[in-house]
């Protein structure tokens, strides 16, 4: 492997003008990166029920709306931010809007009328319970 040293002249000259590019595509990027960002979520599925844990931080309870249309869980949630900084005879007002859906397809064992959900530390625990008639039921053999 052999390294090779950058020279790039445009640098030592015009310092102030790579300045000003770098930083307007990383700031681009950054923007475009919250755009399709959306929470990661993990499920599982206990002997009674499923779970969902969607890891959404920095939001409210009330910023979310959970549900269920045609065996389909839709999670939506948005947020909206609004920052006003007063200074001498101008002021500045920055909003920021962020939203995301989430869908998930629910089996057919999973009873859509018992689901509930909870928002705590960041993460929303949505709990789908079974159906009766699926849950196993557990019996002993006798061995002959």
């Amino acid at each position: 492997m052999t390294l090779v040293k950058f020279n790039n002249r445009t640098r030592n000259h015009v310092p102030y003008l790579n300045n000003v590019f770098d930083s307007l595509f990383s700031d681009a990027m950054i923007k475009t990166d919250r755009v399709a960002r959306q929470p990661q979520v993990n499920i599982s599925e206990t002997e009674h029920d499923f779970r969902l844990d969607l890891a959404a931080p920095g939001l409210k309870k009330e910023n979310f709306e959970v549900a269920v249309k045609d065996n389909t869980l839709s999670i939506t949630a948005a947020r909206k931010q609004e920052q006003t900084q007063e200074v001498k005879n101008y002021s500045r007002k920055e909003f920021e809007y962020s939203e995301f859906a989430r869908s998930f397809n629910l089996p057919e064992i999973a009873d859509s009328e018992q689901i509930n959900a909870v928002y705590t530390d960041g993460i929303l625990h949505v709990t789908i319970a079974k159906k009766q008639e699926v849950k196993p039921q557990k019996r002993a053999i006798e061995v002959a």
